[in-house]
């Protein structure tokens, strides 16, 4: 029997492993049927800003605008390959907590894709990985995005900059 999920959420910041989290979203929504509703979240983490002592609303506007225009982009793409039932929301707060959590349980989400950390290995043990939390700690399905649509492992950050300089 397959899994037929219906709401799909889908954590994504801009990063090279979201994309890839994005595009098999994607996928898994299509293989899922036009009723599938996918959502896109961009969390602003607000502790970025705690230590700034000139606390500057105009920096969380242009953070905010940025996302937007990233979120907006998503959807297009989302819509050109066929989607129809595409959402997004920009939220405030811990990342961790809230797509693990809050999130899931306001859009009833039922799957969670998400990036595999771009995280290495000591800011990992120091701040510990969004993607670990919420495998660790989601009431609904998680799927880890480490491979491209064909597969194919997922480029690391050293490749991808070689790769550039190529």
């Amino acid at each position: 029997m397959l899994q037929k999920y219906q709401n799909i959420l889908v954590p994504v910041d801009g990063s090279y492993e979201a994309e890839l989290a994005f595009k098999k979203a994607i996928a898994v929504a299509q293989r899922n049927g036009s009723d599938t509703t996918l959502h896109l979240v961009h969390i602003v983490d607000t502790r970025a800003f705690q230590n700034i002592s000139s606390f500057d609303t105009e920096m969380v506007e242009q953070v905010t605008e940025t996302a937007r225009q990233t979120m907006e982009g998503y959807v297009k793409e989302a819509k050109e390959i066929g989607m129809t039932n595409i959402t997004y929301s920009i939220e405030y707060g811990a990342p961790k907590v809230l797509i693990a959590k809050e999130i899931p349980e306001q859009q009833k989400t039922d799957l969670i894709v998400i990036g595999a950390t771009g995280l290495n290995a000591v800011e990992r043990l120091l701040i510990g990985s969004v993607t670990e939390y919420v495998t660790r700690t989601a009431t609904c399905d998680v799927l880890v995005v480490r491979t491209d649509l064909d597969n194919k492992l997922a480029l690391t950050k050293e490749q991808k900059k070689a790769a550039k300089k190529d």
